[in-house]
């Protein structure tokens, strides 16, 4: 079996446009939830979202190769380019190896809608244009990716609800943890734009403290009141530790477990059986006891049921041992397919940096969340393994383990 270590990390988030801005805002506690005017004007129960700006790529990619990409393929692609720079891997090393991609996305609703609204305008499909088919289907970022920077390994995209970037990541580990390939680009991305987030607004899943955006996302805390959608791009580069040690690339962590099950329950309603089969299932495949976990990236959204039934679920498996767990989502509100691929990237910061982020807007504990060992303001830590979970509609679950590298 060969090791799977992490060559790069890209991010575009709410929380900074690089991994070094997105470091200032997790230390400080900064929220990136702001109120969008739109939201509200078209009808929106909750006009809350996490804030990304739509990256500027005129003149950095050609006309056809802009075209194709939709919203979170934007993201996938900014994310993508500093991963790339992080691991030392440019366009001539992908022209000479199989690099593949596997990418989180479950959505590409702006998309689909913009093309429906120009077919009943103008009665006419061909006005829709060559790359509309490109941007509406579900692998926009794989496809467009994989074209862009000309990869020749494996290519499709994982589509697991909100745990697909955290899939992904566990997918590309368990291809070159078998020798089936060398380098993954791998990650996740979520588009944020009203049209993907109405109906879950329809549900009332979301968060209506609108007037204290930053403080919306809660969770843990027993006065939250629903999540808060967000997106972006998240990249993580894999790469075999042979690899890695043969090109001299500079080694940021290893991943060491993956564990996954399904609910069999309920669509949409958690439950603690199956979060502690995937959690159990990740550490027997990293051979490590709980003890060993310094720090736990909960996937806890700031809604009662989904965080009291992770809280029960973490304390099953980790009982006496108290790892930090909080839930950087109280600062970038829930990125969706993102959301498992940015928080590992989160976490490996500040195992890099030595500090645990704060589970911020945690003003009071609920019962179960009492019984975690959850920092409401930053902490110097020396972090050598965390874990991360990501839970999904559908009942579909994904729990990993990344360690430091020792350089052994």
């Amino acid at each position: 079996m060969n090791r799977v270590v992490i060559t790069g990390i890209g991010i575009y988030s709410c929380l900074g446009k690089t991994v070094e801005e997105v470091k200032t805002s997790l230390r400080r506690g900064k929220s990136g939830i702001v109120f969008d005017p739109e939201r509200k004007e078209i009808g929106f129960r909750s006009a809350l979202t996490g804030w990304v700006e739509r990256p500027q790529l005129k003149g950095v990619l050609k006309r056809r190769d802009r075209i194709g990409l939709a919203e979170e393929g934007e993201y996938a692609y900014v994310a993508t380019v500093e991963a790339l720079e992080n691991a030392g891997m440019d366009m001539d090393f992908l022209a000479n190896r199989e690099v593949g991609i596997l990418y989180g996305n479950d959505s590409s609703a702006k998309a689909v809608i913009e093309a429906s609204e120009i077919i009943k305008e103008k009665k006419d499909t061909t006005m829709l244009g060559s790359a509309s088919v490109f941007q509406s289907m579900n692998s926009t970022i794989t496809m467009n990716l994989a074209t862009i920077f000309k990869l020749k390994g494996v290519n499709f995209t994982i589509s697991g609800a909100c745990a697909s970037g955290s899939h992904s990541i566990g997918m590309g580990y368990f291809l070159i943890k078998h020798g089936l390939q060398e380098q993954i680009i791998c990650g996740g991305a979520q588009e944020i734009n009203a049209f993907s987030m109405a109906s879950f607004d329809g549900l009332s899943a979301f968060s209506t403290r609108e007037a204290e955006p930053e403080k919306a996302s809660r969770p843990f805390d027993s006065s939250r009141d629903g999540l808060v959608p967000s997106g972006g791009g998240a990249t993580v580069i894999l790469e075999s530790l042979d690899s890695a040690k043969k090109r001299g690339a500079n080694i940021l962590c290893e991943v060491i477990g993956y564990g996954f099950s399904s609910n069999g329950d309920h669509i949409s309603v958690p439950n603690v059986e199956g979060p502690v089969r995937a959690l159990q299932m990740c550490l027997k495949d990293a051979e490590l006891e709980p003890t060993k976990i310094d720090y736990i990236n909960a996937h806890a959204t700031s809604t009662p049921v989904g965080d009291m039934n992770e809280a029960k679920a973490i304390d099953q498996v980790f009982g006496s041992h108290k790892p930090y767990v909080t839930s950087t989502k109280s600062m970038t509100g829930h990125e969706c397919w993102m959301a498992g691929s940015s928080e590992v990237i989160y976490s490996i910061i500040m195992m890099q940096d030595s500090f645990v982020a704060p589970n911020i807007n945690l003003e009071n504990p609920d019962e179960e969340a009492a019984e975690l060992n959850i920092p409401s303001e930053t902490v110097a830590a020396d972090l050598n393994v965390f874990l991360s979970n990501s839970f999904g509609f559908g009942g579909t679950n994904a729990s990993l383990i990344i360690k430091k590298y020792s350089g052994d």
